[in-house]
């Protein structure tokens, strides 16, 4: 097996609260289609194609019983949360209810989707709340913000008592105010009723924008960074090895900055094991990522990779059964200073 690095920093970087709140946001996961476990349906095959700017999926599905099997096919969108001050969320777009900016086709024609959005809290539904005080679903928008502090403060207690929100104390230009912050997590799916005719193939294709975490500057590469405890996670997770940190030490070497790395952080998070729930395994899978620029490093655990032009990387399968999730780093040249 070869082992190709791909790193995604944010969990560990929290636990060793090694970057400040302004210069680092937290990618959240994406994925792809979600069905009910079928034992009709086959996927035939899966064409990924995985950027920081964006995602594209190709599926070919064919229906092996002698009947039409309809059924309700989703894509659900990354919960977001928001759990404490200054939280830094990637999100592609200010649309609150296309977060990912997403796009599907059914046999090259656009598809009419339905839009499921709900928030909760410690697992409780709390939308019917919100909708009845007007506060829109989407906590990480500043237009939310807004919203909660135009509430009265009667409001202001009753979604505090629930959790949903608790006071912060900031200046936004005119001194220090009070602010009521959301602290609730949103729950975004799109679906849509899909039939698969008898004996016939049907090709559904997405795209979006996906979350992407970042880093001003990485520490992979820095020696007292990569003795700390998270690093051996890290590491094993995202299968660093020596390889990939001599080509960020003679990166550094080369550029002769005197502190840290020539190198920003890009993280892509994307959820595999969804592939799983069609009948047998992904009958030919093809996987490929875009590093972005020729002079950028890629990394991400994969058999059997290779590079196929200046920026992009390619694996493939036969029998594809995904049992882990894919987690992609990407560290993207510095200007020189």
């Amino acid at each position: 097996m070869r082992r190709v690095l791909m790193v995604a920093i944010v969990a560990a970087a929290l636990a060793a609260d090694r970057a400040a709140a302004n210069d680092s946001s937290a990618e959240l996961a994406t994925g792809g289609l979600v069905l009910t476990k079928n034992d009709a349906v086959r996927m035939q095959s899966e064409d990924l194609f995985i950027s920081a700017d964006e995602i594209k999926v190709r599926y070919r599905f064919l229906n092996t019983s002698p009947t039409d099997v309809t059924t309700l096919v989703a894509f659900p969108m990354p919960d977001v949360s928001i759990e404490y001050p200054d939280q830094n969320i990637a999100l592609p777009t200010e649309n609150p209810k296309n977060l990912l900016g997403f796009q599907t086709l059914v046999d090259g024609k656009p598809v009419a989707t339905t839009l499921e959005q709900k928030a909760f809290k410690n697992g409780v539904d709390r939308t019917d709340l919100l909708q009845r005080l007007n506060v829109p679903l989407a906590p990480h928008l500043f237009s939310t913000s807004q919203a909660l502090d135009r509430l009265p403060k009667t409001a202001w207690q009753e979604l505090i008592s629930a959790n949903l929100a608790e006071v912060e104390e900031y200046s936004i230009g005119q001194g220090m105010e009070q602010h009521l912050s959301p602290r609730w997590t949103l729950n975004t799916t799109y679906s849509w009723e899909q039939t698969f005719p008898a004996g016939k193939e049907v090709v559904i294709e997405h795209s979006y924008k996906p979350s992407v975490g970042a880093t001003v500057q990485t520490s992979i590469g820095e020696l007292d960074a990569m003795a700390e405890d998270w690093f051996r996670d890290y590491a094993d997770k995202y299968c660093i090895d020596g390889e990939f940190l001599s080509a960020v030490v003679r990166a550094k070497k080369k550029a002769g900055t005197e502190y840290g790395s020539p190198f920003s952080e890009e993280r892509i998070s994307y959820i595999l094991k969804t592939g799983a729930n069609w009948a047998g395994p992904i009958g030919s899978f093809r996987l490929v990522v875009d590093k972005g620029g020729p002079g950028n490093l890629v990394s991400f655990c994969g058999e059997d990779v290779k590079k196929i032009d200046a920026t992009q990387f390619e694996m493939t399968k036969t029998d594809f059964v995904p049992k882990k999730d894919l987690h992609v780093l990407i560290l993207k040249r510095l200007p020189p200073q």
